[in-house]
């Protein structure tokens, strides 16, 4: 048995290595003239200088050994027309750019000289109403003039009057017949003369001239304050209310700008964006960049707040993450009590430049990239509060930059009990003067 068996000792296993051998040769053997038949692949042979590549060459290689190819007369003439071509091109669009250049400056010395034209026209007006002023002074001095002037001859005929008995009664008393002309000088004799009580009101209009400067004085502020305020309302664009932002007790007028409180809740199923318990609205359009100025017209209303606010704004609820400047995400001045006070992040300070007269518009001007908010009294263009990295310690922020998008903010605030509840407020349409 153990002879037969093919794993067997001795010359069984030298047997068995040999079988193997030789189906190993046969297999390769087999596959060395299917390659060679089959598919062409030319065998390695170590001897050969020639590089054999067995594999398809990569789009990278091979754009690198074309690149490396030396090129022919037809693909340099190509290349060169192109090249032609594109310097052409850029040569026009040099031109061009050029051009456009001479036309900025064409036309901002147009729009200079418009400006100049624009200005002329203030100071022919000014300079007009100046010599009206000047001529209305220069009238009230001849007409003052010409009674002191008539009153001035009166008493000078009184004054020669006065000289001619002086002289004649010195006269008298230099001749022998004294008593005599002394009778005669007694009967000739003047009476006193008096000033007259209306020689008092001879004088300049003090009284005009005084109510004329308060007004030019007022002109001025004026106009100081439009022209202010001409440079904000180019950053002014139309303002409208989101009716869906709207608590259910405020009504929005047709045109989009005005609210009211209504005292009755509306009917209909609330908005998630919709403020349900503070009575607040949010404009329509955000600020993402860039400058926006706005103003809001509050003589309606006795207890207001006027701000802006971050998308992050929460909606529902009364707690402070609801109410304009009690939280991180909204800025305001608000009246309360006749009180102006300037809100944010839950602080408050009390705005400056308010005075005796109550506010009729309050002006908001953003400058989104630089987070600066200022707020306006926009009649007089006093500043009420500044919110920028200056402000930050007053009101606890690390920093004062926006990084969402804000909207405009009103707010009905609940006035004292012994007055009505406020009425209207509305966002202004600003047009350039």
């Amino acid at each position: 048995m153990a002879e037969k068996g093919p794993f067997s000792v001795g010359n069984g296993k030298s047997t068995m290595a040999q079988s193997v051998q030789s189906g190993l040769a046969a297999h390769s053997a087999g596959a060395h003239s299917v390659l060679q038949d089959g598919l062409s692949f030319t065998p390695l042979d170590s001897n050969s200088d020639r590089v054999v590549q067995p594999f398809p060459r990569s789009p990278k290689l091979q754009r690198k050994q074309a690149k490396a190819a030396k090129p022919s007369q037809e693909q340099l003439s190509r290349h060169l027309e192109e090249l032609q071509a594109e310097r052409s091109k850029t040569e026009a669009h040099i031109q061009s750019l050029k051009k456009r250049n001479t036309d900025l400056s064409r036309r901002t010395e147009m729009m200079k000289q418009q400006v100049r034209e624009r200005f002329e026209i203030v100071r022919a007006v000014l300079k007009l109403d100046e010599h009206a002023v000047l001529d209305s002074l220069e009238l009230d001095l001849r007409r003052t003039r010409t009674r002191l002037d008539q009153v001035l001859k009166n008493w000078k005929q009184h004054q020669d009057q006065v000289i001619k008995s002086i002289n004649r009664i010195q006269k008298a008393l230099s001749e022998s017949s004294a008593a005599e002309e002394d009778g005669k000088g007694r009967s000739e004799s003047l009476s006193p003369k008096k000033p007259d009580a209306s020689e008092k009101e001879i004088r300049l209009n003090e009284e005009r001239f005084e109510k004329l400067l308060k007004t030019l004085s007022s002109i001025s502020r004026n106009l100081k304050a439009q022209l202010q305020r001409k440079t904000l309302l180019l950053d002014s664009s139309p303002v409208v209310i989101d009716r869906q932002t709207c608590h259910g007790q405020i009504t929005v007028t047709t045109g989009g700008r005005g609210m009211s409180f209504s005292g009755s809740g509306c009917s209909g199923p609330e908005h998630p964006l919709q403020f349900d318990q503070v009575c607040c609205a949010l404009g329509s359009s955000p600020i993402t960049a860039g400058q926006s100025y706005w103003e809001v017209d509050v003589r309606c209303c006795s207890a207001w707040a006027v701000g802006v606010a971050t998308t992050s704004l929460q909606r529902k609820g009364r707690d402070k993450c609801a109410k304009l400047g009690r939280n991180r995400n909204s800025w305001c001045v608000e009246l309360r009590n006749r009180n102006l006070s300037a809100w944010h992040n839950d602080r408050h300070v009390a705005c400056q430049g308010v005075g005796q007269t109550p506010l009729g518009k309050v002006g908001v001007w953003v400058n989104y990239d630089k987070g600066q908010l200022m707020f306006y009294d926009a009649d007089t263009m006093d500043v009420l509060q500044k919110f920028s990295a200056a402000m930050t310690p007053v009101f606890d922020r690390a920093h004062h930059q926006f990084t969402e998008p804000l909207y405009p903010a009103i707010r009905f605030l609940r006035p004292p009990q012994n007055q009505t509840w406020p009425n209207h407020l509305e966002l202004c349409h600003l047009n350039t003067l």
